[in-house]
């Protein structure tokens, strides 16, 4: 699964409202990975577990005004055959993203119970700061 989310020992990673049950699905992390409690500017990689769109339409304003424009963004919903209520789709995270400068380049399962969606800063705006 690491390898799946580009989580390497290089990565300075951060991950917001994780389910429970990470430790499954992510196991050890790399040697050198280094887990950060919250976003910062050295920030590579955030792994985003949302199930409300307007929980996700928030974390991702705040998350694009401060990232590094060579960041990525795993946002991860709640598939629908999990029967977890969600607001979530694969759709609406691009619906809100898109406007926001991010661009999608990967989808993936992550679990049965949860899929993701990897985003990135559009090339043409990684020179600056926010879209």
């Amino acid at each position: 699964m690491l390898k799946k989310l580009g989580i390497t020992a290089s990565t300075r990673l951060v991950v917001l409202e994780p389910p429970p049950e990470l430790p499954s699905l992510y196991g050890p992390l790399p040697e050198g990975t280094q887990r950060q409690p919250a976003v910062t500017a050295s920030t590579t990689l955030v792994h985003l577990f949302v199930a409300q769109r307007d929980t996700l339409a928030q974390a991702l304003a705040e998350l694009r005004a401060s990232l590094q424009p060579d960041a990525a963004v795993w946002v991860s919903w709640p598939k629908k055959a999990s029967k977890v209520p969600t607001t979530v789709t694969e759709d609406v995270i691009r619906e809100l993203a898109l406007p926001l400068g991010y661009v999608d380049i990967k989808v993936c399962a992550v679990s049965e119970v949860w899929s993701g969606l990897k985003l990135v800063v559009r090339q043409a705006l990684r020179g600056s700061a926010a879209g």
